[in-house]
């Protein structure tokens, strides 16, 4: 179960939005924070969503405007590596830089996450999860092996998996089993999280053995 898989296939409908951003002169980078912007902003809207936040709050209606925020992040981190070839400015540091964007975006996100379900001990772990998920799939390469994307859910279906979440969250009242639905969201994100580094590890272990 991964979309990662899919990348090469969702590329090829980039091809408007990649022309259209050369020509207006936006770079890859560029592209690279505006997606990271996106993700913040999801980020302030989840946690206003469900609790008060410097006097502003709760409000429910954001979960949605959260999710179509989360999406957008996700579509903007296709944008720039597409964009990037198509300008022929790929490069190592601008792969660093995506990379460490998409980290601090993963991160702005579950915190909102978190906050707004008050439930920070789940956020620590669904944080931690999808941390070292990030960590083991690049740090096969480190140690001289192909970049790992697969695994139970990669950060395409993450996304996806939270975009949808976040979209029904208000229509689902009282919550499930005692909790919310963004709780069981993070309870979700904690353990695929953990258990798709654990595979990337594994796998990774394997082949240099």
């Amino acid at each position: 179960m991964t979309l990662d898989k899919l990348r090469p296939l969702a590329e090829r409908g980039l091809d408007p939005f990649v022309g259209a951003a050369d020509r207006i002169g936006l770079t890859p980078n560029g592209i690279s924070v505006v997606a990271i912007g996106f993700a913040a902003l999801a980020g302030g809207a989840y946690a206003v969503a469900g609790t008060e936040l410097l006097g502003v709050g709760p409000e429910p209606a954001l979960y949605p405007i959260g999710a179509m925020l989360v999406l957008l992040n996700g579509w903007m981190d296709l944008v720039d590596g597409a964009l990037a070839r198509r300008q022929g400015v790929d490069s190592v540091s601008g792969d660093l830089l995506d990379h460490v964007l998409d980290r601090y975006a993963d991160i702005l996100v579950i915190v909102g996450l978190a906050a707004g379900a008050e439930a920070y001990r789940l956020g620590l772990l669904a944080v931690t999860g999808v941390l070292m998920t990030s960590y083991l799939g690049t740090q096969a390469q480190a140690v001289g092996l192909d970049r790992v994307y697969g695994g139970f859910v990669g950060r395409a279906d993450r996304l996806a998996i939270i975009g949808i979440v976040t979209a029904v969250s208000p229509a689902v009242a009282g919550g499930i089993a005692g909790l919310s639905p963004v709780a069981w969201l993070l309870v979700f994100l904690a353990v695929v999280g953990h258990l798709t580094a654990l595979q990337r590890f594994w796998a990774a272990m394997s082949a240099l053995e």
